[in-house]
């Protein structure tokens, strides 16, 4: 296996949003600890490759079908060898999790298991971006309880990456057809839009950070509507890198401004790795 497969099947372009994930949950959680950060942002990576792994796993079959220039497809690596591998970074997650409390450890079962979930699931329910929503819910979590605060800022800020999520979920899952079948189930990206300015406060940091999201997820919107052929796969991954702007709303609100400025880094740097490793 090269280097190459290893970034292609771990979809690493998209690890920086998963960083600014652990930035947020402990800002959120009242106690920004830079330990903290870099062990739950490791932990986090772990089951985001791991879980990304497992997801090429699980489709090895209907990736041979409708995206054959995936990693398997193209038998650079078997499915064992993916299967094994995915599994045991989240074995390391877990591991890596429950060092920092047993709260944290269990929240990271929970994260694990819904990783799983999406992967054996997602391509048979329609519930499948509500299940990725909540992988990217309990990220928050695990931050939050690793310097051991669960706040309601921390919950609800997650309900709202959780909805962000679904609805980019839902048009991921139209990116192999390079079409929207129906547009409504997007109307769930209004709710964390509206939560990320509430939590602005007046902070002019804060709310042009958000102008920033609300132009991002209106782009976005704007090329799933159109439909040209293209237009869904850039939209998603414009979405995806615009997590780290929520982050960075949310952080900014708090009054963590130099944070927040590293959470936008994470935006930008998303974008620039998407071009050199699929995001999708």
């Amino acid at each position: 296996m090269t280097y190459q497969t290893f970034l292609k099947l771990g979809r690493v372009s998209n690890l920086p949003t998963v960083w600014t994930n652990a930035i947020a949950g402990t800002v959120l959680a009242g106690q920004p600890s830079l330990s903290a950060i870099l062990i739950v942002g490791c932990a986090l990576t772990l089951f985001y490759v791991g879980g990304m792994w497992l997801n090429d796993a699980f489709d090895a079959e209907i990736d041979g079908i409708e995206r054959a220039n995936r990693p398997i497809p193209m038998s650079e690596i078997s499915v064992g060898t993916v299967f094994s591998g995915g599994f045991a970074m989240l074995g390391l997650g877990i591991l890596l999790a429950f060092s920092q409390g047993v709260t944290v450890g269990l929240a990271g079962l929970c994260l694990a298991a819904a990783v799983v979930l999406y992967d054996w699931l997602h391509k048979r329910t329609a519930l499948s971006p509500v299940i990725m929503g909540v992988t990217r819910f309990f990220c928050y979590i695990v931050a939050a309880l690793a310097v051991g605060q669960l706040t309601g800022s921390v919950v609800f800020g997650a309900l709202g990456l959780l909805a962000y999520t679904a609805g980019l979920t839902y048009a991921a899952k139209q990116e192999a057809y390079d079409r929207l079948d129906r547009a409504w189930p997007l109307a769930v990206l209004a709710l964390p839009l509206i939560y990320a300015l509430m939590q602005t406060a007046g902070d002019i940091a804060a709310l042009a950070i958000w102008v920033g999201l609300l132009v991002v997820v209106l782009l976005a919107l704007r090329r799933l509507f159109r439909r040209n052929k293209g237009d869904v796969p850039t939209a998603v991954v414009t979405m995806i890198a615009g997590m780290s702007l929520y982050d960075a709303t949310l952080i900014a609100g708090t009054g963590q401004t130099g944070l927040a400025v590293v959470a936008v880094a994470g935006f930008g740097l998303t974008l620039y790795l998407q071009r050199v490793v699929s995001g999708t």
